[in-house]
């Protein structure tokens, strides 16, 4: 890997597309920040560095884990509407009402948190809204769920929008899918890559969210009229479907930065093969299937369940590392790729998510599982394909986005930058798996003694992440103020 960057000639488009999607990727960066120094507080009460009340800490908790998957979501969502703009004419109106619905939906999750102490996890799994021993009223679940909706709400004018203008220039759905193209293999009609992701992700998002409002709406109706009877089992496999595909879709969506940029540096198109699109037709089913795994503690549940977990979680990882990861790079062995800050964090990007899926195929075994599930191996495996997977592809795009074309040599700060993130980012997930391993629980806010190591450590890497993001939100905010100046 080179250190010298390269002039690229095309710049992205100024418009009114540019401008929205320059702002949520600000706010974005702003939440992912915020969640970061909330994790950091969290770690360093299980050190036992600070005494933290539990309360305060469950609070903690539930803003780090829906601000998280909320900024994940939106950066994906902000890419994916950038990219697919360019082949299809989508209404900025309608992004700008899903903006606001998600806003809408974060200033109640956070009021429903911080003014109603609401600390019932970002899952909102029933029925612990409306049974939390006092600590939270039934009024700051039901703000929190509703903030929630307006979330999912959004997200599916946005992907109504989306797919009724890609069913309109691709011949439907199927066509934008790539699923004609698989049949009649006609490689002048393949959709673009970055159509066939996002069709892939609003088919299985489109699913997961539907069944994420049903949940919510019975949780809000149960907390409103407590006789109303929900089923626990069947509102726990449907909350955690909608939370495993909506997490994955974060990153889905993200990785269309990769498919568009890198071919700017290469200098050749990203191809869309018949073997791409047949990846990304398993991926809708996959990502919908694999969510079994998180049945396999369910004793009640039937054993094809927990069979389907086990084998869905390793074949989920074909067409990740088989199609993206090995595809990436072969894609870039060889072209004489120049690097800078966001192509070297959009590479880091696909691969920290190849990595992640590793430890989670571990975990989607029923032996290990057993053991391992309620242990912080688990956020081991999520905080490696978000921090060094989703995120990492944000942070790519933003610095690609305000990018000096003008320069012809990397920054040493660009430089510095990206090596203390992966330190960083990489040392803080292993401290996770290596407490995992070590069978620490996970959502515990006081730790034994003897469980304190690698939490005193992880606030260290911790530390090193937040001051790299600082950085890298500042450079973003300086590269749009010096693009403005030029215009």
């Amino acid at each position: 890997m080179t250190d010298a960057t390269v002039k690229i000639d095309t710049a992205p488009p100024e418009n009114l597309h540019a401008n929205m999607i320059k702002l949520t990727m600000g706010l974005g960066g702003v939440v992912f920040l915020l969640m970061m120094i909330f994790g950091l507080v969290m770690r360093t009460a299980q050190g036992g560095i600070i005494d933290l009340d539990p309360a305060i800490f469950y609070q903690l908790l539930t803003a780090h884990g829906a601000g998280m998957v909320g900024s994940a979501a939106l950066s994906g969502a902000a890419i994916l509407w950038y990219f697919v703009a360019r082949y299809v004419d989508l209404n900025p109106k309608v992004y700008l009402i899903f903006l606001g619905l998600f806003l809408a939906g974060v200033v109640c999750i956070l009021g429903s948190i911080f003014f109603g102490q609401y600390g019932g996890a970002w899952t909102f799994l029933f029925p612990l809204p409306a049974i939390s021993g006092g600590a939270w009223e039934a009024g700051a679940a039901v703000v929190f769920c509703v903030g929630y909706l307006l979330i999912g709400v959004g997200f599916l004018i946005y992907y109504l929008e989306m797919g009724y203008k890609v069913s309109k220039s691709f011949k439907g759905l199927f066509g934008g899918l790539g699923w004609k193209f698989i049949i009649n293999g006609d490689t002048a009609a393949a959709p673009p890559p970055t159509i066939i992701a996002a069709s892939s992700v609003m088919v299985f998002n489109s699913i997961g969210i539907v069944f994420g409002a049903i949940v919510l709406v019975a949780n809000i109706v149960n907390l409103l009229i407590p006789s109303f009877a929900v089923d626990a089992l069947l509102a726990k496999n449907a909350t955690y479907f909608f939370g495993h595909v909506f997490i994955n879709a974060t990153i889905y969506m993200a990785v269309t930065a990769v498919y568009e940029i890198i071919p700017e540096y290469t200098g050749k198109p990203w191809k869309s093969t018949r073997l791409f699109a047949i990846a990304w037709a398993a991926v809708v089913v996959f990502v919908q299937a694999v969510y079994f795994h998180h049945l396999l503690q369910d004793v009640n549940m039937p054993a094809w369940a927990m069979a389907t977990g086990q084998v869905v979680s390793y074949a989920s990882g074909v067409p990740l590392i088989a199609v993206t990861l090995f595809s990436t790079a072969l894609y870039i062995k060889g072209s004489g790729m120049k690097w800078d800050l966001a192509t070297k964090l959009l590479v880091l990007g696909v691969g920290g998510w190849g990595v992640g899926a590793i430890p989670a195929m571990i975990d989607g075994m029923v032996s290990v599982n057993k053991l391992m599930h309620n242990t912080q191996w688990v956020p081991g495996h999520f905080h490696t394909y978000l921090l060094l997977g989703e995120a990492a592809m944000a942070f790519g795009f933003a610095a690609w986005l305000v990018k000096d074309t003008s320069r012809v040599t990397q920054s040493g700060l660009d430089r510095f930058a990206f090596l203390a993130y992966v330190a960083g980012g990489a040392g803080f997930v292993l401290m996770f798996l290596w407490s995992g391993a070590s069978s620490i629980p996970r959502r515990w806010a006081v730790h034994y003694e003897a469980w304190q190591l690698q939490s005193q450590v992880a606030t260290v890497f911790a530390a090193v992440v937040i001051l790299v993001t600082t950085l890298f939100i500042v450079g973003y905010v300086k590269g749009l103020m010096r693009r403005g100046a030029k215009t």
